[in-house]
């Protein structure tokens, strides 16, 4: 090299060390990055690490075309099953709205007589087997409308009483009377519960023979044994001191049923029932069971006169009533729909099996033979 090279080369600017501090921040940075990594990297398995065995079908014309037409039968056989089930089962229904003035029940339509009774009359030309279920039901009335069933104090039903004084605003406006005293049970919901009352008389030889109702066990287990509670307090007319029943009630919560305890107030079968709010507009809810004496089998043929205590007001919104008497098999109760929808699926899967068989042949590829 020559001299006025090494001149040159010494002359450059020989580039300054990083201070120490800052080299030890970079390694820091660096093991902090490393440590992240292996912090939020998944185990080295086969699942974390997506590498399970996997299998995948290999669908063609001989797996797909049998298995649609053996799906089809199955379906097919299930319906026919369900629906032959049903049409075995037996519904009597009767409308007591009072809306044609040949029915005895038109002179309590109006809803200023009290207190009203009329008479429904039918007959039975061979046994009805049991055991039976009665049913009261109800058309074009909406339970399911939001405001409707938020309208209740779920402390209150529980048998808290410190909401038997101040009841919750969803419950207005039955949350107080006029003179400002809590409604207990508050709100639309147990306001607007059903109140007509039955009794079925099988006509013997010209006299009344009362066929026994079963009110026990109709309202849902969890209803009854954990939902609605009442109040820890002996006798239970005392914890409603201070409280006024609904307007629409004839009578106090704890006076539903007297005979018996454990059916009595917020626990009581009909009042249980009712707060069970049904999904359409036309329902019908288990009033009573027909399992006892005489007609533990069911109900004999012959001449029946069921009274009805009218109390229930549907006409202003256009609603009706009607009584269900009805057996049931292993499936429940009548359901024509299950069944047809079965024999419906069934049957496309055994159509469309006869299609893409056909297409099949007409079009398949030669490698396919």
């Amino acid at each position: 090299m020559s001299q006025q090279d090494q001149k040159d080369h010494q002359g450059q600017q020989q580039p300054e060390p990083l201070p120490v501090h800052t080299t030890t921040i970079q390694k820091v940075r660096i093991m902090m990055k490393e440590e992240l990594e292996t912090t939020n990297r998944p185990d080295n398995t086969a699942f974390t690490q997506q590498r399970l065995p996997a299998w995948q079908p290999m669908l063609s014309a001989g797996i797909v075309i049998p298995g649609f037409v053996l799906i089809g039968l199955a379906f097919i056989g299930i319906g026919v099953a369900l629906f032959i089930t049903s049409q075995n089962i037996t519904v009597l229904e009767k409308d007591y709205t009072g809306v044609e003035t040949t029915s005895d029940c038109y002179k309590c339509s109006n809803p200023s007589d009290k207190n009203c009774t009329c008479k429904l009359e039918f007959s039975l030309s061979t046994l009805f087997e049991g055991p039976v279920f009665f049913y009261y039901g109800l058309s074009n009335y909406f339970q399911s409308q939001r405001s409707y069933g938020a309208s209740k104090d779920e402390y209150q039903l529980s048998g808290d009483l410190d909401y038997f004084k101040t009841p919750i605003s969803a419950c207005s406006p039955y949350q107080y009377d006029a003179n400002q005293n809590p409604i207990v049970p508050c709100g639309s919901l147990a306001n607007s519960m059903f109140n007509d009352t039955f009794k079925l008389y099988q006509i013997v030889n010209g006299t009344k023979k009362l066929v026994p109702f079963d009110g026990k066990g109709i309202a849902w287990w969890t209803d009854y044994n954990i939902k609605y509670r009442n109040p820890s307090v002996t006798p239970l007319k005392n914890a409603f001191n201070g409280t006024v029943k609904p307007s629409f009630w004839s009578k106090p919560a704890y006076e539903l049923d007297t005979s018996d305890p454990s059916n009595n107030g917020f626990v009581n079968q009909d009042f249980l029932v009712w707060m069970r709010r049904a999904a359409l507009p036309d329902f019908r809810k288990l009033y009573r069971r027909i399992t006892e004496g005489d007609y533990a089998r069911g109900l004999p043929a012959g001449n029946y006169s069921l009274e009805i205590a009218y109390n229930y007001p549907v006409l202003s919104f256009g609603g009706r009533k009607k009584v269900v008497f009805s057996n049931v098999s292993w499936m429940g109760g009548k359901n024509q729909f299950l069944g047809i929808a079965y024999l419906v699926v069934g049957s496309l899967c055994v159509v469309m099996s006869m299609v893409m068989l056909i297409v099949y042949a007409k079009f398949k590829f030669p490698e396919d033979d």
